[in-house]
Parts: structure tokens; C-alpha cells; sequence
């Protein structure tokens, strides 16, 4: 419920003034994620340098687009994100308009998956990265309620809470985007966790998501090159020019960079653009081997700080909804990145998830930072603004 002081106020209503802010923001999580998101330019950069338009072209868009990402930051976290919950439906209906106008005419076809929307002169929109946003909100919402005398949340709303969850997915798959489908499953099953269900309603979606997942496989709803990744991730050596090209030469460019690397812009396999979609999917192939292991694990290190100061926030917030949004963002940039690095080092199967505040992108930049930016609207409320 809102505040009757709250009603008829815009989340920005009550929003102090942006001096104020800056004070009160998490300095470690702001130096954590400004640090990648240079570090993630300097390797777009490197990635694109010798075949991008004009030599530096998809590097001015990516600096334009984390500009557009940090000012979007900003701005969500002087909001109050207890007034987000009156206008949770509204962002997840939008992002289910989005998802609808991409499987029309509208909607444009990139490297296999039916997933853009073209705005002209260059730039796309992608409304899956939204829909991850507009579902996290109408989740935390729904089981920010609990039950008349208990602390869990009802089991109405958790019913409808899988259903949202579930039209999401399905849009998803019409693309196909199998990459996006298995993140929105991640949300939903963090919001559950995270919210309290009983057990078995986390036996039941576990349950759901096996049977769905191989129904998924046995019916052959798969694409032919979705097949083929899951085909060189059990068996990556079996044909090393064909399927496991591109788990080979992720392998071979993060191997040869060893201990420092061998600089910026100094990688062989980055130049000659061995490593397929480097920039994106692949970007953290080039931290390897231009910034070596430990480059690498300096990236790691501060993928991790993000994360362990987002799960100090949702521990922290005295309130549910808060708690939830917190949460369930953490979990979707820990197992996103996971995935990313993951597969990079062969021990997940390629799945085209770019990875958080690193990699090439305008809409997955956008929402990882507007992502960020509640984090911190939930922190700088919490310390009683």
C-alpha cells in the first residue's frame, strides 16, 4: 500500500536534489561499474579498431551509449523506489508491447535471433533487456504483500507472479532468444527465493523449467544453430573448424595472453578477428588476451564487488519490496555474467549473453545501468535521505 502523502506523487516527486545524491550513492558499487564500463570501452575499442567504420565508429556509439546508460543511472537513483511499486504494471505492460512489436513486421532479424527493433541511422532497440526490468518490478510487487498473518507471499500472487513470468518467456522464445529465456527464468526463480516461498513452489518451477526444457529439445523447437552450440559444448573438439569454431578460438585467444597479456591492442587473435561477435558475446575473450590472467581476473573481481554490494543492500533494506528488487537484480547480473565468462572458457554452453557493464551494446548497456541505479535508490533511501 502507498502512503496516503505518497498519492498522486511521481517517483521524482519527492526526489532530493542531485548534489545530495552524489553523497549519499554507494561509492564502492559507482567505482566498481564506472571501472568496467572503461575498461569495457577500451576493449570495444580494441575489438572493433581495425574493421568498425572510420576505425573508431562502434566505439563512438558505445561511449555514446554508456553516456546515455550513466545519465539514465543517475536519474533512477534520486527516485524513490517505494513509489515504483504503483508503477510496476505499467513498465511490465510496456515491456510486453515491446516484446509484441518485435514478433510483427516491426521487428528485425540479428545474427539468428528475431529480437530488434530498427530505429534508423544505425541504432536498435532490443525490448527483451526492458522486459528483464518491467518483470523484476511487477515481481517484487506482487510478493512484497505477504499473507494476512504470515511473512510469506500469497500464494494468488505468486501464481500470478509465474504466469507474467511465463508470457515473457514465451515472447522470448517466439524470437528465438534462448540466451534472454533462461535470465528471465533466473528472475523469477531469485523474486520466489528471495521473497520466501514454501519449497514447493520452488520443487514445482524446478520441475517446470526440466520438463519445459527438454520438451523444448525433444520437439525440436530449437534452431539449427542453437542444436549446434549445445552440440560444441559437450563435444567442442569434434569438429573444431565447424561447431567448436568458436569455443576453440575463445579457448586458444585467452590462453595465449598468459600471465599480463600482451597490451592493448596487441592481440594477434583480436586483430585478425579470430574470435567471432568479440566485441559483444565474446568481449571478455580480449580482456584475456590483451590484458592476460590477470586483466582477467581483475574484471572478475569487479563484477564480484557490484555484486556483493548489491546483496549488502537487498540485506539491509527494511523493506520488502526493496529487498526484492535488490535481490533479484543481483541475481540476474551474477548469473548473467557467469554465463558470459562461462562460456568463454568452455564450461557453458554459448548462449549470445553479452556481459554486464563489458560488452558492445545500447540496450543491455542502458538497462544494466538503470539496474544499477535502483540499487542505489534503495540504498540512499535506506539511509534515511
Amino acid at each position: 500500500m502507498i502512503a496516503p502523502a505518497a498519492r498522486g506523487r511521481t517517483p521524482l516527486h519527492r526526489a532530493p536534489g542531485a548534489t545530495r545524491v552524489m553523497w549519499r550513492m554507494d561509492a564502492v558499487l559507482l567505482v566498481a561499474v564506472l571501472a568496467l564500463t572503461v575498461i569495457g570501452t577500451l576493449l570495444v575499442w580494441s575489438s572493433t579498431r581495425t574493421w568498425a567504420p572510420g576505425s573508431t565508429g562502434l566505439v563512438k556509439k558505445h561511449v555514446l551509449n554508456v553516456a546515455i546508460g550513466l545519465t539514465l543511472y543517475s536519474v533512477v537513483s534520486m527516485v524513490d523506489h517505494r513509489l515504483l511499486r504503483a508503477y510496476a504494471p505499467l513498465a511490465y505492460a510496456l515491456s510486453i508491447a515491446g516484446l509484441v512489436v518485435v514478433i510483427t513486421p516491426l521487428g528485425s532479424t540479428v545474427n539468428g535471433s528475431h529480437s530488434w527493433v530498427m530505429l534508423g541511422a544505425g541504432f536498435a532497440v532490443q525490448p527483451s533487456e526492458f522486459a528483464k526490468l518491467g518483470l523484476v518490478l511487477l515481481l517484487a510487487m506482487l510478493m512484497a504483500q505477504p499473507a494476512e498473518g504470515g511473512d510469506r507471499p500469497r500464494g494468488l500472487d505468486v501464481t500470478l507472479g509465474l504466469a507474467a513470468s511465463a508470457v515473457v518467456i514465451g515472447l522470448v522464445m517466439l524470437q528465438p532468444d534462448l540466451g534472454t529465456a533462461m535470465v528471465v527464468g533466473v528472475i523469477t526463480a531469485s523474486a520466489l527465493v528471495v521473497a520466501g516461498v514454501r519449497k514447493r513452489w520452488i520443487a514445482a518451477l524446478g520441475l517446470a523449467a526440466v520438463g519445459s526444457g527438454a520438451a523444448v529439445w525433444f520437439l525440436g523447437l530449437l534452431e539449427p544453430y542453437q542444436v549446434a552450440r549445445f552440440t560444441a559444448f559437450v563435444r567442442p573438439s569434434t569438429d573444431p573448424r565447424g561447431v567448436g569454431y568458436n569455443s576453440t578460438q575463445a579457448l586458444n585467444a585467452i590462453g595465449s595472453g598468459q600471465m599480463f597479456g600482451k597490451g592493448l591492442f596487441g592481440g594477434g587473435q583480436t586483430t585478425g578477428r579470430f574470435v567471432p561477435e568479440q566485441h559483444t558475446d565474446f568481449i571478455f575473450t580480449v580482456a584475456g588476451e590483451e590484458f592476460g590472467f590477470v586483466g582477467s581476473v581483475t574484471v572478475v573481481l569487479l563484477i564480484g564487488v557490484v555484486l556483493l554490494r548489491g546483496v549488502r543492500i537487498a540485506w539491509q533494506c527494511e523493506d520488502r519490496f526493496g529487498t526484492l528488487v535488490a535481490g533479484t537484480i543481483v541475481c540476474w547480473l551474477a548469473f548473467q555474467s557467469f554465463v558470459n565468462i562461462g562460456m568463454t572458457v568452455g564450461i557453458m554452453p554459448i548462449t549470445g549473453l553479452p556481459l554486464p557493464f563489458v560488452s558492445y551494446g545500447g540496450t543491455a548497456t542502458f538497462t544494466n545501468l538503470v539496474a544499477v541505479g535502483l540499487l542505489q535508490a534503495i540504498y540512499i533511501r535506506d539511509r534515511r535521505f
